[in-house]
């Protein structure tokens, strides 16, 4: 019965094996385009090979951002297309996107100033030398004004060595200034990318299909091959239009299609939460953003309660697996004593570690901290037949919505249709009548919370912007809802409606994406296998799938840590 929900979704895409566009990737640039040609009024249909947002898109650094260095790599035209969606994002998906504070130590006052225009020229080549207040000081005037005309941040400040220390006590003593300036955060990349491809099937219904866990594998007779990665069954299917979306694994979607390609070249990014109650607290709320003695970016963020300090870039073959090694935790830790030197950070602090890698574009002997992270649209015909092919080299989580635009775009183009709405300021999912204000709030829980406690109607608020209606209409409908023991905050019934609702296949699923268990250190064995023993009777898993999905799960949970060893299976 493992296969039976996956099964359904391959195969209403079987029973009607074609459509306009078929999109191949279920990441965030994937199911935005979907979500824009569904719009449209465009008969489109997405696979992704494992489930939504499971890939490079779960791997991020939970940061909606203009991108502030790569002024320093003269992509301009990035950055303030990166400012302005992030502002867009802060009105049309303020459930999940949030004004975030972000202050970066500086040790030096004009370091970089003359060096910055040789790296720009040389794409990082030759010796860093650090950035100095001159330089930030330059970055952040041009970064703050490509916010004018309805930007939703404040404008930077700087603060002297005594100020600093005064707003941040645990700032090494060393440090000469500190710049602060706003970004935005993203509390729940998952969700939101859920939000977008529920968007997307509302506004197309049987026009507008999407399958998790469906792959695709090959071309026959101008026709792509999708299969079941569950079921193993396959079927050909046909569209106009094939857009691939498939990230870091774009090249190897293009060899499944017949067209092999060189366009990729991303590198690994590694990042570990902590549950660390003293550096949750120096931080301040406020995301601390500074460079290391190499040039890389290194981040301490707080976030759920919890302290998520990344990123690395390095150089990663995608046919490897991508884990946080213990160097990467080194590196981690021993950044984190640079900056907060009074504060020890010990291994076992660490609830999950994460690691991914970037769809970023081949860039040959350019230093890593140097690639572009712009996005660009290359098209060639499918084999055997009269279909294009599109596909996106690049793209990040700030841009998805300017990125999808363009691909939808493309396909209208080739489709010969017009572009009915645009999606710049259409609220996503839980966004759409999110209150903003304390009073409008209040109004929202006084309206939905007759059937729960206010506290546990707040909760679902938060965790789901308005969509938390149906939430709570599933709950009042549960005969058998009650709180979890080992996940506190949750219930049987919540856990129950997310998988019958949200395309959930295996348990992973839920503790990984539709929920942040997994990320604040919560899926435990005994919190696994009490979720599983809720939503066993709904997805049809008898005792030995049952136990045989908490394995999967805790390695799931786990495979980014290379130190995993797990003591017993639930499952001989």
């Amino acid at each position: 019965m493992d296969g039976a929900r996956t099964s359904r979704s391959f195969e209403a895409l079987a029973a009607r094996p074609h459509a306009d566009v078929l999109i191949i990737g279920g990441g965030i640039n994937g199911l935005a385009t979907f979500r824009d040609l569904a719009l449209q009024g465009v008969d489109v249909a997405l696979v992704e090979r494992d489930d939504f947002v499971s890939g490079a898109s779960a791997s991020s650094s939970h940061m909606i951002h203009g991108g502030i260095r790569y002024l320093e790599n003269g992509e301009f035209r990035l950055v303030h297309e990166a400012v302005t969606e992030r502002n867009g994002l802060l009105e049309i998906a303020p459930h999940y996107v949030r004004p975030l504070q972000t202050t970066i130590p500086i040790f030096s006052t004009f370091s970089g100033v003359l060096s910055a225009p040789m790296r720009f020229l040389r794409h990082g080549s030759g010796v860093h030398r650090e950035r100095g207040a001159a330089l930030i000081k330059i970055g952040l005037v041009i970064y703050d004004s490509f916010s004018r005309g309805g930007g939703r941040v404040q404008r930077h400040t700087f603060r002297g060595r005594k100020r600093s220390l005064a707003a941040i006590p645990e700032l090494n003593p060393d440090v000469k200034y500190t710049a602060t300036y706003w970004d935005a955060s993203l509390h729940d990349p998952e969700r939101l990318a859920l939000d977008v491809v529920r968007d997307g099937r509302a506004a197309g219904a049987d026009r507008a299909r999407a399958a998790n866990y469906t792959a695709a594998v090959g071309v026959e007779d101008g026709c792509v091959v999708i299969e079941d990665a569950v079921t193993g069954a396959r079927t050909p299917f046909r569209a106009s239009v094939v857009i691939n979306a498939s990230g870091p694994w774009t090249d190897l979607t293009g060899a499944a299609l017949g067209h092999p390609t060189r366009y990729m070249g991303g590198t690994k990014g590694s990042h570990i939460v902590l549950d660390h109650p003293e550096l949750l607290a120096a931080t301040g709320g406020r995301e601390l953003f500074f460079e290391n003695a190499d040039g890389r970016i290194v981040l301490i963020y707080p976030l759920k309660g919890r302290v998520l300090v990344g990123t690395t870039d390095l150089e990663h073959d995608i046919a490897d697996a991508a884990v946080c090694t213990e160097a990467e935790v080194d590196y981690f830790i021993d950044l984190i004593g640079q900056v907060l030197p009074r504060i020890e950070v010990r291994r076992e602090q660490i609830v999950y570690r994460f690691s991914g890698v970037r769809p970023l574009p081949g860039h040959g002997d350019v230093a890593p901290g140097f690639v572009s992270r712009d996005y660009r649209i290359e098209n060639a015909p499918l084999p055997g037949g009269d279909a294009t092919v599109l596909t996106l080299v690049g793209g990040k989580w700030t841009t998805f919505r300017a990125s999808a635009e363009h691909l939808a775009d493309r396909a209208l183009d080739l489709l010969s249709l017009p572009r009915r709405r645009s999606t710049k300021g259409m609220p996503i999912g839980g966004g759409l009548g999110y209150p903003t204000t304390e009073r409008a709030r209040q109004q929202w829980l006084t309206a939905h919370g007759a059937d729960l406690p206010a506290a546990r109607v707040a909760t679902l608020l938060d965790r789901y912007g308005t969509v938390a209606s149906s939430v709570i209409d599933a709950l009042s409908d549960d005969g058998d809802d009650h709180a979890l023991e080992h996940a506190p905050g949750y219930s049987s019934g919540e856990m129950r409606h997310l998988a019958v609702s949200e395309d959930v296949v295996h348990l992973d699923d839920l503790l990984m994406r539709r929920t942040s268990l997994a990320f604040i250190g919560g899926a435990t064995r005994d919190a696994v296998i009490e979720i599983a023993d809720a939503v066993a009777p709904v997805l049809g898993w008898d005792a030995k799938q049952a136990g045989a999905e908490v394995d999967r799960a805790l390695d799931a949970v786990h495979a980014a840590d290379p130190t995993w060893a797990p003591s017993d299976r639930t499952v001989a």
